[in-house]
């Protein structure tokens, strides 16, 4: 099964959102099988589904390829800078989209204390930024969601 896109967040999202789900919906191909194909990671693409990550112009000739979309059209649609993080309402409503919020409200100040511990005053970059989502399965069958994040440190500065 691949994932859909929600409708109702079309009106925050750029055109190119539904141009590529529809194919990927139509080819029923999966975030993982993109990612092979670009050479990127899957969470990276499905940020680029919705216009949250920048595409380079080889990127957008494999997705045109394998999703069989008019390159020109495609090219139109992405080679544009990003609009970053308007996608959603604070908090979210959507119970997956909310749990990760809850996590950094539960657990923020914490990683925040480590973390300044470890490597001084600073933030961790969400810019020079990976993250990779990963399933794991324990000894009684339970299955487990991994999502590493890696972010550049980035220290403070006097001035």
């Amino acid at each position: 099964m691949t994932s859909t896109l929600d409708a109702s967040l079309l009106p925050r999202l750029p055109q190119v959102s539904s141009t590529l789900f529809e194919a990927k919906q139509k080819r029923g191909v999966s975030f993982e099988a993109l990612a092979s194909e670009l050479g990127r990671d899957e969470v990276a693409v499905a940020a680029i589904f919705y216009g949250q990550c920048q595409a380079s112009k080889e990127d957008i000739e494999k997705l045109a390829s394998v999703l069989e979309i008019d390159h020109d059209q495609l090219r139109r649609q992405l080679l544009k800078f990003p609009n970053r993080g308007h996608v959603m309402d604070m908090p979210p409503k959507e119970p997956l989209m909310y749990r990760l919020f809850e996590i950094v409200q539960n657990y923020g100040y914490a990683y925040k204390a480590v973390l300044n511990e470890k490597f001084g005053d600073g933030i961790m970059s969400a810019i020079a930024f990976s993250t990779h989502v990963a399933a794991e399965t324990d000894e009684q069958g339970n299955k487990w969601a991994v999502i590493t994040m890696r972010g550049k440190w980035l220290p403070f500065t006097r001035f």
